[in-house]
């Protein structure tokens, strides 16, 4: 039987959520965190309904998975984003010491490898996952924005 759990299912539910970011007016970023192929936390973009510069994807999906846990290390478990992670998101994820990354399409701006940001030296990061569908939503989102202004 083939293995239905592979990281492009889970990234089209990163999508999934980045979607509803976009519905909202956010910047189309979603995530999830994963623990033996299970979902235990879903989020997205918030920065703009919270008014809070820190309500990245990344960081609202730290926090929920903590919470799931009853810990503050995300040991064995795997984030998915469908945006290369910031530098303030790669420090979190440092300090989670989650286990692996993976993430859609690259930031060449503000993603962490060009500012050159570490993440913990366990974590395993696998980039590109259905990158074209996530850079697409972001493009359309930018397109809209400056269609409206």
């Amino acid at each position: 039987m083939e293995n239905i759990f592979t990281d492009e299912y889970f990234m089209k539910k990163a999508l999934q959520e980045a979607e509803i970011a976009f519905e909202k007016g956010e910047i189309p970023v979603g995530a999830i965190i994963v623990v033996d192929n299970k979902v235990i936390a879903r989020s997205h973009n918030l920065t703009e309904m919270l008014n809070d510069v820190t309500a990245h994807a990344e960081m609202q999906s730290i926090t929920a998975a903590a919470n799931f846990i009853g810990g503050k290390y995300l040991k064995n478990c795997t984030l998915y984003v469908t945006l290369e992670p910031c530098q303030m998101c790669a420090g979190a994820l440092y300090w989670s010491q989650i286990s692996k990354i993976v993430f859609g399409a690259r930031d060449d701006q503000r993603g962490y490898q060009k500012l050159g940001t570490q993440l913990h030296p366990k974590t395993t990061v696998i980039s590109g996952v259905l990158a074209e569908e996530a850079a697409n939503l972001m493009r359309r989102f930018f397109a809209e924005k400056r269609n409206k202004n």
